[in-house]
């Protein structure tokens, strides 16, 4: 998100291939999602373009995300909050005014993912079909007891993540992430390194057997058709 020290590599990139599927949900209006489309070119060297993350949850995806979540994390970074310190240099607010975190976040809650492989007429070419295709984010089905997993689901997260797995407000959508990131973030939760919520480092996920969250995740792989 460093803007005023933009990579060559990330500005190309963002200049050559606009972003597949953004929409203007989010109030920012056009020239607030313009300059997130402008800031989310350093954000890109790592999350990709399009927001997709990527090296299997090393970076997590981004794209679709909820805006008010991703604005607390943005502002968590730079408080240290959230310690993450290859991402604390980027939020610092010589780099990241609190507009620009409000724009980029717009900007990447509205890039929609599609969870099928696009259907080719045969008239594109070699670049569309790519991005096409780059516009395309599946989880792969993770092991796990899938019915217990939404029981479990149902019961203790679906009142803050939604039934859908998506989201509400500032609780972050779940559907569509990459397990390991999950599992990660989980384990951080639990060892109290991360809050889990308002409520400091203990939450639900400290009364669950390990079992049931991997169940749990085995479930939210199986949401991401019906959690458009």
């Amino acid at each position: 998100m460093l803007r005023r020290t933009l990579p060559a590599f990330a500005l190309f990139a963002l200049l050559a291939a606009p972003v597949a599927g953004v929409e203007d949900s989010h109030g920012s209006g056009a020239t607030g999602i313009e300059k997130g489309r402008e800031i989310n070119g350093t954000c890109a060297a790592c999350h990709g373009d399009n927001g997709a993350g990527g090296k299997k949850g090393e970076y997590p995806r981004i794209a679709g995300q909820r805006s008010a979540y991703l604005e607390q994390q943005l502002r968590n970074f730079r408080a240290r909050s959230r310690v993450n310190i290859p991402m604390f240099p980027y939020t610092q607010e010589r780099e990241l005014s609190d507009q620009d975190i409000k724009d980029v976040s717009a900007f990447l809650a509205g890039i929609k993912l599609e969870t099928r492989m696009p259907t080719y007429t045969g008239n594109e070419d070699a670049l569309t079909r790519l991005k096409m295709a780059e516009a395309v984010m599946i989880i792969p089905r993770a092991e796990g007891d899938v019915k217990n997993g939404a029981t479990i689901y149902k019961d203790n997260c679906a009142h803050c993540h939604g039934k859908d797995g998506m989201g509400r407000s500032a609780f972050p959508m779940l559907v569509g992430q990459y397990t390991a990131y999950l599992k990660r973030q989980v384990e951080l939760y639990l060892k109290g390194d991360r809050p889990h919520d308002d409520e400091g480092t203990k939450g639900v996920l400290n009364d669950l057997k390990l079992q049931d969250i991997d169940d749990v995740l085995a479930y939210l792989t199986t949401l991401q058709e019906s959690g458009e």
